[in-house]
């Protein structure tokens, strides 16, 4: 039995052996070789031997004992065999030594001369018992070569499926990573475009709270005024009135000269223009498709 599992009968394996190094024996010389390698003749797998040659291959004893057992059988006597000695139908007495070749059965002398098989063609009972048995030895050695060679078909076929897989998962593999690479891209982009909007929203925010910190400080400064104002005309002395009055004129007169027309332009808070249009972008990705080219 070969590494590889397939049988061959040792002459068969020298003989492969001998084809496969032809160089190897000295010319003129009957010794078996020693060493080197040839191929299974079934699926071609390297067999290597060793010092001993092909007796160092390991022997198939279950085959073995089965040749045994058909050589056994083969070489036993007919007339040692009670089951053989089977009697005609017709020709009670009779034993069964003849076969009808017309037929295709085994008959009696007397079927012969004067029974159903007279005009037939007949043949020697073991002569066509030993060729059929050679017969169905060839088949039944056609048949192991072909078990082998579908064995060995089925090895092959169970090596795609495994590299089937195993391809299946380094491209699944590699389908995850570039699409990774996508999102990572994409996130990038978006923390970039998210950046911008937060940059001008506090710019925004910043120059709107220092004109309401402007026009707070005005309007607390001119109702404190007012206040004043107020108090003033509460005075009811004339001398003391006008000693202030003057002063509490001009400051009025300031407080109302005083511009605070600054104030963000009409659509100043509008962020609109932050917007993005991706459905190009959306599209272009639902076109993506494995390459079909080299």
């Amino acid at each position: 039995i070969l590494p590889c599992q397939h049988n061959l009968c040792r002459k068969c394996a020298n003989d492969v052996f001998q084809a496969s190094n032809p160089l190897w024996q000295s010319r003129g010389s009957s010794a078996v070789p020693s060493g080197g390698r040839f191929r299974c003749p079934s699926c071609r797998h390297e067999v290597v031997l060793d010092r001993h040659g092909v007796y160092g291959l390991q022997r198939n004893l279950l085959v073995e004992n089965i040749i045994d057992i058909y050589k056994q059988e083969s070489a036993r006597p007919l007339h040692a065999k009670a089951e053989q000695h089977l009697m005609c139908e017709e020709h009670e007495d009779e034993r069964i030594n003849i076969y009808c070749l017309r037929c295709e059965a085994p008959t009696c002398s007397l079927c012969k001369v004067f029974g159903a098989h007279k005009d037939c063609e007949v043949a020697p009972l073991p002569a066509v018992y030993q060729r059929q048995k050679s017969e169905l030895s060839d088949g039944i050695a056609m048949l192991v070569a072909g078990n082998d060679r579908i064995q060995a078909i089925i090895t092959q076929m169970e090596e795609i499926c495994h590299t089937i897989e195993e391809n299946g998962r380094r491209q699944k593999q590699h389908v995850g990573l570039r699409f990774d690479a996508l999102y990572g891209i994409l996130e990038e982009r978006k923390k970039e475009l998210l950046q911008s909007i937060a940059a001008e929203q506090e710019a925004k925010l910043q120059r709107v709270r220092g004109l309401i910190r402007q026009y707070g400080d005005h309007l607390e400064a001119s109702s404190k005024l007012v206040e004043s104002a107020i108090h003033a005309m509460e005075e009811p002395q004339m001398a003391v009135y006008l000693q202030h009055s003057k002063e509490l004129l001009k400051k009025i007169t300031d407080m109302s000269k005083a511009s605070m027309s600054s104030r963000p332009e009409p659509g100043y808070e509008n962020m609109d223009h932050f917007s993005i249009n991706v459905d190009y972008v959306a599209e272009m990705l639902r076109t993506i498709e494995f390459q079909t080219g080299a």
